[in-house]
């Protein structure tokens, strides 16, 4: 993968699949990795319904994030 995808859903799709796969340890690695801050990526994503879980290292829709 070249860049992050700018559609939400297929971003978290990527960055999922990305940290499980082991392609990246953590958000912040895998921002850097492709030029964003993690701050970025995690930015863009509540009002899109996405949130960060820091718990289960991956995006999570809001309110299944526990």
């Amino acid at each position: 993968m070249d860049f992050l995808p700018k559609d939400p859903a297929i971003l978290v799709s990527s960055v999922n699949m990305l940290l499980r796969d082991k392609e990246s340890d953590s958000l912040e690695s895998l921002g850097y990795a492709f030029g964003r801050e993690p701050q970025q990526i995690q930015a863009c994503l509540p009002g899109k319904g996405y949130v960060w879980s820091e718990r289960q290292k991956q995006l999570r829709p809001t309110g299944y994030d526990a």
